[in-house]
């Protein structure tokens, strides 16, 4: 269920957590905080299609991460600009999971089994969410205590186990997940367009993690490791992907308290690789031919923050909260991989890469006195690129093509945030909030050339940092039965990263070498400024004690000034951004033991390229659910995902032929919870 912002006499609830962790920042009420509770992230599904259940929040494309590309399931937020590398920072208990590489997150990694809410704050995060919280951030908060074991089958081959589990022994505690799943898919391009080298996006995942929690005198200390790998088919024969991953982390906090203040230490590590084959397609689709073959992009990511914060303290006639904290990141990786396949084999080798760091100090403050809530707070942020290169060799000979050295770069970059909000009578609250912030490029935008069937884009190692700044008003309103909010906002994004047209193929370029026809080729560039302004509404009304109504819209109009850069994208709107996403919901309990539920979700069109050529149909998708309660902590479950079986539009190609997505899939599964 999507939780709409908490009432105006409420402060969002603080959660008693055995993990090191400090709670959600009192100024955070000021701001467009969305609350999704461990009940909400109970129906089994993954962690991005949870988030789907709020407009606007999408990945790159329509695909869910049971289907997309690794190198597209970075998320976006109010769709102003959605990216394959994600515009919105994904944390878990203060820990990114923005791979490091590539700045997307691979889903599978957390099942939503082992969560136990999360927190989505809008807008940009000045304060100590750092850089790449250019959207707004996901805050993930890991379960503590309780389990839950949840085992489905669906159509097409699909097995998913799931599970979480958490042991308290006196002051200490041990947290133990898990996910297996797999389905052999389905196939992305159907009808009289497919061909015998369509093949299925199959999908095949595994994740653990272990967490250990002591206690330190007063404070926590939480030790936790993890890891992952997922491989999937793309959709064409001879292409694939493979994705694999470590974190470690060790976080120790103390919660704020009257009498003294809180804090936090936390040291983190996060490895990733990505195996990634693509083909191009002959035109009747019945043939691939090899076209690149990225075998290894070794990654190594590494950070550390410090926060303290003192509440409670007296300031006039209000109470005052304030947080002061530094934070530094470093990423190191490169892509190996192998192109240019003639006569039967590659003949062209490829190793690119760099490092990419970043590290500020920042400050927050919350100042609370009667009817009025004020918070703020700015941070200063010193990036740089280093060590960026790029060799290319004959693979039978040894002999270099192309040997790049990128200038190393660096800048400073300084953001903030302030917000109001004022409790009025019979449950109505003001708010207004302002902000900026920044996002660097990763390294995959920077160094890493890509390709998708027959379109080839170019890295750019010369990207600057996209900068936003935004404003937004927002209303909400807390009946005894029902609750609504409104936001308006309008932000600017400065040096937006696109994905820019540059050729059309057939035909041969510098650096990307052979585009066949019916292919483009693109770079990576800071193209200009995106502005949007916008509007989202939430709301949920309970009809009576067994039924709920909810229902949520967002509206975007985004559009491009392409500058000196790329002026031909002048008026355009953002490729993958549509117009207008809503989402409703009903949830019927009909008897003490049966829960029915529904929840449709409806997209206008969008287009998926620069240039606004290729259109993405408006789509509409309903899901259906029943749980029976079979005795306490034990139910099944039957679904029916895209129930009414909708052709969905996910990508299309040059010469006109479309990607749709999942059809329509029956699941039944068994849910123990106790």
């Amino acid at each position: 269920m999507l939780q709409v912002p908490p009432p105006p006499d409420a402060t969002l609830p603080e959660i008693v957590v055995t993990a090191a962790r400090l709670p959600l920042a009192a100024g955070e009420r000021a701001f467009s905080v969305v609350r999704l509770s461990e009940a909400d992230l109970a129906d089994g599904r993954r962690l991005d299609e949870a988030l789907g259940q709020i407009p606007a929040v999408t990945l790159f494309r329509r695909n869910s991460s049971t289907s997309a590309n690794p190198t597209t399931q970075g998320i976006g937020l109010r769709g102003i600009a959605p990216s394959g590398a994600g515009r919105a920072l994904v944390t878990l208990d203060g820990v990114p999971m923005n791979d490091p590489f590539g700045g997307w997150v691979i889903w599978s990694q957390a099942p939503t089994e082992s969560l136990g809410g999360v927190d989505l704050i809008r807008g940009s995060g000045a304060g100590p969410y750092g850089a790449g919280a250019l959207t707004g951030v996901v805050q993930l908060r890991e379960r503590d205590a309780g389990s839950v074991l949840d085992a489905s089958l669906a159509e097409r081959g699909g097995v998913r186990l799931a599970g979480s589990t958490g042991v308290q022994r006196g002051a200490a505690g041990v947290v133990l997940s898990g996910l297996w799943e797999r389905n052999d898919g389905f196939r992305a391009v159907r009808g009289p367009d497919a061909g015998t080298a369509d093949t299925s996006l199959n999908v095949e995942a595994a994740a653990a993690a272990i967490r250990a929690d002591l206690a330190v005198g007063t404070a926590r200390l939480s030790l936790r490791a993890g890891t992952f790998e997922e491989s999937r088919g793309s959709g064409l024969t001879g292409a694939n992907a493979r994705a694999s991953g470590n974190v470690l982390s060790a976080t120790l906090a103390m919660t704020p308290a009257p009498e003294r203040p809180g804090w936090r230490v936390q040291l983190w590590r996060r490895a990733s690789d990505l195996q990634n084959s693509s083909v191009a397609v002959a035109p009747d689709r019945n043939s691939t031919t090899p076209a690149n073959d990225q075998f290894a992009t070794p990654a190594v990511g590494w950070g550390t923050n410090l926060a303290l914060r003192r509440s409670d303290v007296t300031l006039g006639a209000g109470r005052l909260e304030w947080e002061i904290g530094a934070d530094a990141r470093r990423a190191e990786g490169e892509t190996r991989e192998q192109f240019r396949f003639m006569a039967g084999a590659f003949t062209r080798g490829r190793v690119a890469g760099g490092a990419t760091s970043v590290a500020g100090v920042y400050g927050e403050a919350a100042w609370e006195v009667g009817d009025w809530l004020v918070a703020g707070g700015a941070r200063l942020d010193h990036w740089a690129n280093a060590g960026g290169r790029r060799l290319e060799r004959d693979l039978a000979t040894g002999a270099a093509t192309l040997h790049e050295r990128d200038p190393d770069r660096s800048g400073e970059v300084t953001s903030a945030r302030l917000a109001v909000r004022r409790v009025l009578a019979d449950g109505h609250s003001l708010r207004a909030a302002a902000y900026s912030g920044f996002r660097p490029a990763t390294l995959n935008e920077l160094h890493r050339p890509f390709r998708v069937g027959n379109d080839l884009t170019e890295a750019n190692a010369a990207l600057e940092p996209e900068r936003l700044q935004g404003v937004e008003i927002g209303w909400a309103w807390a009946g005894t039965r029902a609750d609504l909010s409104a936001t308006v906002f309008a932000t600017r994004l400065e040096d937006a990263v696109v994905n820019v047209t540059i050729g059309v193929g057939p035909g041969v370029f510098p650096r990307a070498g052979f585009v066949p026809a019916g292919g483009v080729l693109r770079q990576r560039r800071n193209a200009g400024v995106i502005s949007a302004e916008g509007l989202e509404a939430t709301g949920q009304v309970d009809l009576s004690a067994a039924l709920s109504l909810r229902g949520a819209v967002s509206l975007t109009d985004a559009q491009m000034d392409g500058g000196d850069q790329a002026p031909q994208l002048t008026g355009l709107r953002p490729a993958q951004a549509p117009v207008w996403s809503a989402t409703a919901g009903l949830d019927w309990t009909a008897a003490d033991t049966l829960r029915l539920s529904a929840d449709l979700r409806w997209e206008g069109r969008r287009f998926g390229d620069d240039l606004n050529s290729q259109v993405l149909d408006a789509a509409v998708t309903a899901d259906l659910r029943a749980d029976w309660r079979l005795r306490r902590g034990v139910s099944l479950y039957i679904a029916l995902l895209n129930a009414f079986d909708a052709e969905v539009e996910t990508a299309e190609t040059a010469t006109g032929v479309a990607s749709l997505g999942p059809p329509r899939m029956g699941v039944i599964g068994l849910r123990v919870s106790y």
